[in-house]
């Protein structure tokens, strides 16, 4: 079956530019702008620009609309959440990874096609979960082009799209320089630190902060954090109390019977 990226151009002319785009780009690949800096894949997805940018790209894309995009068994998917918010995703199969629900964006290779009875895509035949009928976004996209010649009646305003709160403050460390490519976060709660609100309106990300001085900062190097709590710990095989060579019952000597 044909994907997206085969479609006609005829038909991708009957789509939105930003569409277009998302569901052609290739992401966490290197950014060619930051083609020297680490940490410089292609993570995130500006609308307003219909380009992917990576973590030092967003200062200058703030007040844009932006569109994590993130991986799930080796492929890109986004939060159903978000998707919603621009283009109907109705009958689309949608997954949990990492106690959020994602789509797809495009279909995912097969080694094999699908021989059973059961319910399948109907763009490109994946087994699927009644009662959906696409497997990604892509496909369904593909299977209006055919069928009704058009999205236009699928696609939704949406003039406000933010990153999550945790993405937000990622890429605020790094262009404040309070992250370097070789830090990572932390949870408040792992280090004793108070947290306000648990930031339920983050997509389940929950409280988790950034901060510039020794008595703030929660942000550690990866190679520092390996070691934390293995110096107390006692170790499995440790011999019990009372249990020394004191205490041990002594051998004699075995002696050998006399001849006779």
């Amino acid at each position: 079956m044909p994907s997206f990226t085969s479609t006609p151009a005829l038909q991708k002319a009957l789509i939105p530019r930003w569409l277009e785009v998302l569901l052609g780009e290739k992401f966490f690949s290197p950014c060619l702008i930051h083609e020297l800096a680490k940490k410089n894949e292609k993570n995130t997805f500006c609308l307003d620009c219909c380009i992917g940018i990576c973590p030092h790209c967003l200062s200058a894309h703030r007040s844009h609309r932006l569109l994590q995009i993130r991986r799930y068994v080796y492929n890109d998917v986004i939060r159903l959440d978000d998707a919603e918010k621009l283009i109907d995703c109705a009958a689309v199969q949608a997954y949990t990874a990492n106690s959020a629900k994602v789509v797809f964006l495009n279909q995912r290779p097969q080694t094999r096609p699908f021989r059973g009875s059961g319910n399948t895509c109907n763009t490109c035949d994946r087994s699927l979960q009644d009662p959906f009928l696409f497997c990604s976004l892509s496909c369904k996209v593909v299977h209006l082009l055919r069928t009704e010649g058009g999205i236009s009646n699928h696609l939704l305003e949406c003039s406000y799209l933010p990153l999550p709160e945790l993405g937000r403050e990622i890429y605020s460390a790094f262009d404040n320089g309070l992250m370097t490519p070789d830090s990572v976060l932390e949870p408040a709660g792992s280090v004793g630190t108070s947290s306000g609100s648990s930031g339920g309106s983050t997509g389940g990300v929950g409280c988790r902060t950034i901060g510039c001085t020794a008595t703030t900062e929660i942000v550690r190097k990866k190679r520092s954090s390996l070691s934390v709590g293995r110096a107390g710990r006692r170790p499995a095989c440790s011999p019990a109390a009372g249990d020394g060579p004191a205490n041990r019952r002594k051998i004699s000597t075995p002696r050998r019977s006399p001849l006779y």
